[in-house]
């Protein structure tokens, strides 16, 4: 459509570049909860601490696979964090998440080293636990106090590595000038409020499949917390969408043409899930199901609108991404973006790369105890 220049036919970026964003968020958000709980003392959520955590590092360990694969070399993904290059974006993002994942491995250690040690007479897993409680099995009231503390202190220094883990993703497409559409001192902000939203709804929605798997009660109180939450960040996350569209129409400056022509044809179905469906609905269901004296009701629909939340926050990382390339440099015209089914940018390769983290997760779970002894 209109006049693109031969060399922006093909889209650099595809899909799985929407994942690694995606995944990233959700990092944040489940860290935010398990912060909450230990660094803010809000006790209802103690019963999704544990998960929370485990969730971040499950996420953490996950998401530099979709930025490798689409490399092409998987195998050479270590070279981005043992080669010093401070002046590339993605390598000061490799030191980072290297950084947090020692953080977040330390934090899992002290709050569980207790259980562990507990655990070692467990059979085939007893090798396991001795390496994870690295041959210290005291647990006196005063290592186990020293371990809390330690843990609480490191996580004071995880919580601000979190948000500006996925606050420097937003970063990585702010910085990008040439293109109008990410050319907004908002978009770091955006980011990290929507990963944090995707993280809460996640958080929330495997609290219900666990407590269902596990044929456990459900904490009313805890779900209502996570709701809550979800509901005020979910907020915020919109009026700033809303903020940034206003800012680019109320300037009129370049490029403002064609961003109003991408939202309204190109992008109309992708965006109206990312502000409708995604964004405003869920909202609107969330602060309905708070009026519910129902509890079945009230899990129906902050079931569904966690499942709202996570397609529109998917929608966002499309939109912004796969967007932004579609404008040419020009401005006169637009790419074309398709999805294969196979190949090293197809559909397979992003399930997977979505599934990973989950399996991840579901690994972590069988060695680390959702619940405290």
């Amino acid at each position: 459509m209109g006049y693109i220049y031969p060399n922006e036919f093909e889209v650099g970026w595809g899909i799985l570049i929407v994942i690694y964003p995606f995944i990233s968020g959700i990092i944040a958000g489940a860290f935010l909860i398990a912060s909450l709980y230990r660094l803010f003392n809000v006790v209802s959520l103690k019963p999704v601490f544990r998960l929370s955590l485990l969730v971040s590092l499950a996420f953490l360990l996950s998401t530099n696979f979709p930025l490798t694969t689409h490399l092409g070399h998987p195998e050479r993904a270590f070279e981005i964090i043992v080669t010093p290059h401070t002046s590339s974006a993605m390598a000061v993002f490799g030191y980072e998440s290297l950084y947090l994942l020692v953080i977040l491995t330390l934090i899992l250690l002290y709050e569980y080293r207790k259980q562990l040690v507990s655990l070692i007479e467990n059979g085939a897993r007893s090798v396991i636990y001795k390496v994870l409680t690295l041959g210290d099995y005291d647990v006196s009231e005063k290592a186990v106090e020293s371990d809390r503390k330690i843990g609480y202190y490191i996580m004071w220094i995880a919580l601000p590595s979190v948000i500006f883990l996925h606050g420097y993703v937003g970063f990585i497409f702010g910085s990008v000038k040439a293109n109008p559409w990410w050319n907004t001192a908002l978009m770091p902000l955006i980011f990290l409020i929507s990963g944090i939203v995707s993280g809460i709804a996640l958080i929330l929605l495997l609290y219900f499949i666990v407590s269902k798997v596990r044929n456990e009660v459900v904490d009313n109180s805890c779900v209502e917390s996570l709701s809550s939450f979800l509901l005020l960040f979910l907020t915020i996350g919109i009026s700033l969408e809303l903020l940034e569209i206003a800012h680019f129409m109320y300037l009129q400056e370049e490029g403002v043409e064609i961003i109003s022509e991408l939202i309204t044809q190109k992008l109309f179905a992708s965006f109206a899930l990312q502000l409708g469906v995604g964004g405003l609905l869920p909202i609107v269901i969330l602060f309905c199901g708070k009026f519910s004296r129902s509890t079945d009701i009230k899990k129906a629909v902050y079931t569904l609108s966690s499942l709202l939340v996570l397609i529109g926050v998917f929608s966002m990382r499309w939109n912004v991404i796969i967007g932004g390339q579609l404008i040419s440099k020009s401005l006169r015209g637009f790419a074309d973006y398709h999805i294969q089914i196979f190949g090293q940018e197809g559909l397979i390769t992003a399930i997977t790369a979505l599934a990973i983290p989950f399996f991840i997760l579901w690994v972590l779970a069988k060695i680390f105890p959702l619940k405290e002894a």
